[in-house]
């Protein structure tokens, strides 16, 4: 049957479905995707994660990875030196969390 998944990311949710041959019903949603399985919504969700301590807290586990992705920053020459100061106090607060 056609399983129904919730995401943020229709885009990538459906290309990912697309691409493995499987039917999926995309629901595009706002909020707390966490919350459509539990809430009978949908039977899955495609979500970013990183450490999955939300969805385990909603009785969710890991089945597939997708895609994994890093966060990076990145400042135009002029800028970094005009504003060295600034870039490198919010770093020093990213690397803090």
């Amino acid at each position: 049957g056609v399983v129904r998944i919730a995401t943020k990311y229709p885009r990538i949710a459906t290309r990912y479905f697309l691409e493995t041959g499987r039917q999926a019903e995309i629901v595009e949603v706002k909020g707390s995707v966490e919350l459509a399985p539990v809430t009978g919504l949908a039977e899955g969700i495609v979500d970013l994660t990183a450490s999955g301590t939300t969805l385990r807290e909603n009785g969710l586990v890991v089945r597939e990875e997708i895609a994994r992705s890093t966060a990076r920053l990145i400042a135009n020459p002029v800028a970094h030196k005009l504003k060295a100061l600034a870039i490198d106090a919010l770093l020093e607060r990213i690397d803090a969390v």
